[in-house]
């Protein structure tokens, strides 16, 4: 654990100037970007901490949007998800703007509404490297692209895989309206099937006719 400086001392909490909202270590947080054009940034509070003169300062710990990354945003990013990173920081509270949630993975695609301050988080990045952790993910449908929770999927009947509906030909609307689906691969196989068990596959065989006569 690391050691207060002298005439510096740890506090529990800090309310954000303007606000009754409290922060705590291990909240995240909305931070002011020097660039007022920009969105917050976000981080996670690590530590806060006030100096002789009262100064409150908070060492965080960034969280990184995808067009911040090196590899920068692709595809399957979803439009609410951060990278946490292994960059730390030390900044003045009053930089903090407000609160705000970042979810698992598996927690955002349950929620029913996602409000302005919900964020989610399912990769660690290494902001020197700009490798993440895990460096592998489960992929969907045969474009074969991780879960993006912003993209309507639908599930097949019999491998039970995720599909896009753009990648089976079919428009957004048309999937909302499906009841049931099965994919291309599914599909022909369940034609093939109905149609050994309608038709034959050889000729019915004649019932045998044993001869009668002997022979001679």
């Amino acid at each position: 654990m690391a050691k207060t400086k002298p005439g510096k001392k740890d506090l529990e909490s800090y309310t954000i100037k303007g606000t009754n909202k409290v922060v705590k270590v291990g909240d995240c947080v909305l931070m002011r970007p020097s660039d007022s054009d920009k969105p917050p940034y976000v981080a996670r509070v690590e530590k806060i901490g006030a100096d002789n003169r009262n100064n409150v300062k908070v060492r965080v710990r960034w969280y990184y949007r995808p067009e911040e990354s090196i590899g920068g945003r692709r595809q399957f990013h979803g439009a609410k998800e951060l990278f946490l990173s292994d960059h730390y920081d030390i900044q003045s509270a009053h930089t903090i703007e407000g609160k705000c949630t970042v979810h698992s993975f598996k927690n955002y695609t349950k929620l029913e509404n996602v409000g302005v301050e919900d964020f989610f988080c399912r990769f660690e990045y290494k902001a020197s490297t700009g490798s993440f952790i895990p460096d592998r993910v489960v992929v969907y449908c045969k474009c074969e692209m991780p879960y993006n929770p912003d993209d309507l999927m639908v599930q097949c009947e019999g491998c039970r895989d995720w599909f896009h509906p753009g990648c089976m030909d079919m428009s957004i609307e048309q999937a909302k309206k499906l009841e049931h689906f099965l994919c291309s691969d599914c599909g022909a196989e369940d034609d093939a099937k109905r149609t050994m068990d309608t038709f034959p596959v050889s000729p019915l065989s004649e019932p045998k006719v044993e001869s009668k006569r002997r022979k001679r």
